[in-house]
């Protein structure tokens, strides 16, 4: 929540509102004016900054399910590189578990396994010089483990050490792939760690640079307040401001934004197995052969992350000490476990050599960081990956107090110069925003520029409408929300317009609609108006059953006709024709028992982002599929059942009791009896094609109780938010009763 709209609004509320002169906020101006000076003394930093170096040795290795071994030496990873030794040990694991379906919805295993890890890195750490390192924080999700030694002098000047994870794997929340990461502060420096494990498969280049967009997405830290010993320092400063903001300003920024992400660190170290191959198109004997042949500089131009971070689509931004010409260690995967051979054996499955392994980083300031080497370890052998490592040494930043408090000082006098008691006024380019068409789940984007024409600072912020709490409409997001301009600045407002699910069933039910107005308040000046509008590109996706079987055309051809009571609903060209199933559903069915029904892990594998994109337009508009994946097929489909407006299998028939051998039979029964007409149809549709699904087990590796989970995720919504550990037991419940379905003859 933006902090501007949690304030309190004064009594002049609805003179504003009413396009009247509005009084000045002087909380509001005060808030954006301190923005402003953080800014600058952002900009000035190197004014009030001491540097010195530290080294920071990264390491990231996926050991396959293993653990540690006595026989395995990790000096000769960690401690291989010559140089000064480390300040801080960034190692990262992947698969310390198996990724295996217990583990991945239990997590059982990883705290175990992680500890004997953490045990044996160290025993190796402490061993490589006369220096203490002590363990600084760690994270493990799943099979990803990563840990943040220091050496001991260091820790009292660690501070706001914070962790968190993101599961981005099966149905793009699971830990079977994601990451981990830790930030912390050193002096007056934010670091921020990442440990990755990112989709597999050759082809699947898209579902990677999801995987690493999503990461970054998911990752939120909470701004915590100012140390005691920052308030002591800065108390005196702020009282000569006679600034309520100056503490937060001196301090680090307090009064800003209260979340920020990976990449808002003045260094990123991004690590893993991020699963990157040579592109496809070229042969895996070919492969072989130049590998063979100590061609590296012909692999780099064909690996997948080169080409993706050249086209802009991953890693924006971010450098890795790979070479320009010839890279520096071979291809990390995939070799016999127990030897430094790569696998060829014809019994085993056959991967071209490939860099999976990677470390990337990322700096505010490239010219504070230094990449002395980037290796990888041959000798360790216990898995199928060989283990990487990178030494940098980074600048350091030290705030010295009384040279920070003169230089906001100056800030402030320069401020003060330009403040007088005129009038501001703002000029607004393209006012009136059409989105044109907007389709489910694709974003759309319109650009608003704002410019300060005075002679005096504008303050402006978005504010709600009269009556209203919210900005603007919940498929709206305004960004940024305020601002400052001083004379002749001009900045750009971005606003972004997105249908998701609960945005279509409102637009469905004629709840909604795609028009908003918003107000920029023009503090001591004239409200500005925004008229934004669109036209939804009608989509299955959000409607209900009911909808979807009355009619055989085209639902965005179908409109949504208006009733005498103001209200909006479905209207029908078929005169009352219904279909037994909606016709989009049989498409995505017929479509994944035509391709794929014995692709491994069906609908346990997440599709392409952008296959999936495609495949709802085809069903909206009634044109044919394009050719695709059938894992994108099987998403789209998980995807269209979970967004109906009503679920297939409505809250209220959750078994309320423990279901066990005697009761399921009757439970089925009556579960069965209650369904209403067109969830039943539905419902005995999808039971009766997971079956067929089930014949073919031995290829896809499904199992009655994966599906009847995959069953409970898109037909079901439960009726309480919280997972306890009733609701727990009802899905539980339910999961027996479909698995039921799905092997006795029923139905």
């Amino acid at each position: 929540v933006d902090i501007l709209t949690v304030w309190e609004l004064d009594p002049t509320m609805a003179t504003k509102a009413k396009g009247e002169t509005p009084s000045v906020d002087k909380e509001a101006v005060n808030f954006i004016r301190e923005q402003w000076v953080v800014r600058q003394m952002a900009e000035r930093s190197a004014e009030f900054t001491e540097l010195h170096d530290i080294g920071i040795l990264c390491a990231t290795w996926n050991v396959n399910g293993k653990k540690p071994e006595p026989t395995e030496d990790l000096n000769l990873w960690l401690n291989n590189h010559g140089g000064p030794v480390p300040d801080l040990f960034c190692i990262g694991f992947q698969e310390i578990v198996d990724l295996n379906a217990v583990n991945v919805v239990a997590d059982s295993k990883s705290k175990e396994r992680s500890g004997k890890w953490r045990e044996k890195l160290l025993e190796t750490i402490n061993s490589i010089s006369s220096n203490s390192y002590v363990l600084v924080e760690e994270k493990h999700l799943v099979g990803i483990m990563l840990c943040i030694f220091a050496e001991e002098k260091h820790v009292p000047h660690i501070k706001r050490v914070a962790g968190s994870t993101a599961g981005v794997g099966v149905m793009g929340m699971m830990g079977n792939k994601g990451g981990a990461v830790i930030r912390l502060q050193l002096h007056d420096t934010t670091l921020c760690f990442v440990a990755a494990h990112l989709a597999a498969h050759r082809d699947n280049v898209a579902g990677r640079n999801a995987d690493f967009a999503n990461i970054i997405q998911k990752t939120q830290f909470e701004q915590e307040p100012p140390t005691k010993q920052e308030l002591e320092e800065m108390g005196e400063i702020a009282k000569l401001a006679d600034n309520e903001g100056a503490m937060d300003m001196l301090s680090g920024g307090a009064s800003g934004d209260r979340t920020f992400g990976i990449l808002d660190h003045d260094f990123v170290f991004y690590i893993g197995d991020f699963n990157y191959r040579i592109v496809e198109g070229i042969t895996t004997d070919e492969v072989f052969a130049r590998v063979e042949a100590g061609d590296l500089a012909w692999l780099r131009e064909n690996d997948q992350l080169n080409v993706e971070r050249e086209n802009g689509n991953v890693f924006q931004g971010f450098q890795e000490g790979f070479g320009d010409e010839v890279p520096p260690f071979e291809p990390t995967y995939k070799f016999q476990p127990k030897t430094s051979l790569y696998e060829r054996r014809p019994d085993k499955k056959l991967r071209a050599p490939a860099w999976c392994d990677r470390i990337l980083w990322l700096a505010k300031k490239f010219d504070h960081i230094e990449q002395l080497s980037y290796k990888s370890t041959m000798d360790l052998r216990i898995s199928d990956h060989k283990p990487v490592s990178a030494l940098f040494q980074a600048k350091c930043k030290t705030v010295v107090v009384e040279r920070k408090r003169n230089v906001y000082l100056d800030v402030i006098r320069m401020l003060d110069r330009w403040e007088n008691d005129s009038l501001p006024k703002v000029e607004l380019e393209g006012a009136s925003v059409s989105f044109g068409p907007v389709r489910y789940l694709v974003e759309s984007q319109a650009s608003v520029w704002i410019s300060n024409t005075s002679q005096v600072i504008a303050h402006w912020r978005f504010t709600p409408k009269f009556e209203e709490t919210a900005l603007c409409k919940r498929w709206l997001h305004i960004e940024p929300t305020y601002g400052m301009l001083i004379p002749g600045e001009r900045a750009e407002i971005v606003i972004r317009a997105l249908v998701d699910n609960e945005t279509a069933q409102d637009l469905n039910g004629g709840k909604d609609t795609l028009q908003d107005i918003i107000v920029l308040h023009l503090e001591n000046g004239p409200d500005k108006f925004i008229d934004v509008s669109g036209e939804y590109a009608r989509s299955c996706f959000g409607c209900t059953l009911e909808e979807l079987v009355c009619t055989t055309e085209p639902i965005r051809n179908v409109p949504i006709a208006s009733s005498p009571d103001g209200h909006r609903h479905f209207s029908s060209t078929q005169n009352g024709a219904t279909l037994s199933v909606p016709k989009e559903l049989w498409r995505m069915v017929d479509a994944i028992y035509q391709r794929g029904l014995q692709e491994r892990n069906l609908f346990l594998t997440q599709g392409n982002p952008a296959e999936v994109q495609t495949i709802r337009e085809s069903v909206d508009t009634g044109t044919e599929f394009d050719a695709c994946s059938v894992y994108s097929m099987a998403d789209a489909l998980w995807s269209f059942l979970n967004s109906l407006a009503d679920p297939v299998i409505p809250p209220s028939l959750f078994p309320n009791m423990e279901i066990d051998a005697q009761s399921i039979q009757p439970w089925s029964r009556r579960f069965l009896e209650q369904l209403p007409p067109v969830n039943y149809n539905v419902f005995v549709y999808m039971i009766s094609f997971f079956r067929e699904v089930l014949l073919h087990s031995e290829a896809n590796r499904l199992t009655p109780a994966k599906l009847a989970v995959v069953c409970c995720n898109c037909m079901v919504k439960s009726e309480s938010e919280d997972n306890d550990e009733r609701e727990m037991q009802r899905k539980h419940s339910l999961q027996l009763i479909i698995s039921h379905f799905l092997t006795t003859a029923m139905i």
